[in-house]
């Protein structure tokens, strides 16, 4: 991921994805096209670093039987980010199961995933809520 062109061109860096996808870090350094009129991060690059994890994490887990997208996006400026930041991404067993559990029937599935962005202090700069939307695909007979 990191040669993908929109992270290098934003100055992201993916530092881990676990085999199993259950945890992901990002870094985003803070150049010089990385900041706004105040010198600090801009809101849509601390957005954007976050934007496809939790997807493709819950993608992974749950198995090509279902549909994952982004429903929606939320972001919550806590603190003017300076310097680099980082985000973690977990997912644990009972988040999948329960969403396994929950799609069974086909009907669709709205759940919530947060990740904070961080500074080098452990400060969180942002908050980024994201639904996800789950189904079961229809199988065709």
């Amino acid at each position: 991921m990191n040669l993908w062109p929109p992270f290098v061109v934003a100055g992201f860096t993916v530092q881990k994805i676990a085999k199993d996808f259950r945890h992901a870090k990002v870094r985003l350094k803070h150049g010089m096209l990385d900041r706004n009129i105040l010198g600090v991060h801009f809101g849509g690059s601390l957005f954007a670093m976050t934007d496809p994890f939790f997807m493709m994490m819950v993608s992974q887990n749950i198995g090509k039987s279902y549909i994952v997208w982004d429903q929606a996006a939320k972001i919550e400026f806590l603190k003017p980010g300076k310097g680099a930041v980082h985000a973690t991404f977990e997912i644990t067993q009972e988040k999948i199961n329960d969403i396994i559990n929950t799609a069974e029937s086909g009907d669709k599935v709205l759940k919530d995933f947060v990740v904070d962005v961080k500074d080098r202090e452990e400060d969180v700069g942002a908050r980024i809520t994201k639904p996800l939307y789950i189904r079961k695909k229809i199988q065709k007979s």
